[in-house]
């Protein structure tokens, strides 16, 4: 009956191209995580009243995520062509897309990092500095951990985002369900392929949000 409905599914090519897929997402959600939360502390301690105020560097900064969060996904990989095949030695294949995934992710993770780390309380940071608390301590005892659910609920919808990256990756040749569906579905108007990989995405998109609402309940102390 099944296969009467679905006659072009072949079982062993989905499961190669749903791997594909949860391995972009999660080396260009860890790549993400890092750059992200280093830019977003960067635009945090360098703003006017900052820790490291430094108007220069915060609008050098400012100016990079804003750039890069201007440029539509499917173009910035297009403009990363020369810099993936110099990084990664090609530009098809799931490797290929990380340098475009992490780019394209990262800015935009990074403005979540700016907004969370906002939004603790100045009175714990003041009564920190008054202790004589040094920068790292502020950083690391105080402003990461008071900010971490709202940092946790920043990545899981950063990782929703990358799962539509990589859909978009995979129309340039570069893997995964989003390839599946486009070049085994959409070309060869094969649409049972293309309604599967849409499932299996929304199922992936589910899972990473449960995941993330969880974690993020879990740390949250108040």
């Amino acid at each position: 009956m099944l296969t009467n409905l679905l006659p072009n599914i072949k079982v062993e090519d989905f499961i190669e191209a749903t791997y594909e897929t949860f391995y972009m997402t999660i080396i260009a959600l860890v790549g993400t995580f890092i750059i992200g939360l280093l830019l977003g502390l960067l635009l945090f301690l360098t703003q006017k009243g900052g820790i490291w105020q430094n108007k220069l560097l915060n609008l050098v900064i400012a100016t990079v995520v804003n750039v890069f969060r201007a440029i539509p996904f499917i173009i910035l990989i297009l403009l990363l062509f020369p810099f993936t095949n110099f990084l990664i030695g090609t530009i098809r294949g799931p490797n290929a897309a990380l340098p475009a995934l992490i780019i394209g992710a990262a800015p935009f993770y990074g403005r979540l990092v700016e907004i969370a780390l906002r939004e603790v309380d100045k009175g714990v940071v003041e009564a920190a500095k008054a202790m004589g608390a040094k920068a790292s301590t502020i950083i690391f005892k105080v402003l990461l951990p008071e900010s971490m659910p709202a940092l946790i609920s920043g990545i899981t919808v950063t990782a929703i985002a990358l799962i539509g990256y990589t859909a978009m990756a995979g129309a340039i040749g570069a893997g995964g369900l989003g390839s599946y569906a486009y070049y085994s579905g959409f070309q060869r108007r094969d649409f049972d392929v293309v309604l599967i990989c849409s499932i299996i995405i929304v199922c992936i998109v589910f899972l990473f949000q449960f995941i993330g609402d969880y974690v993020s309940r879990k740390l949250d102390k108040r």
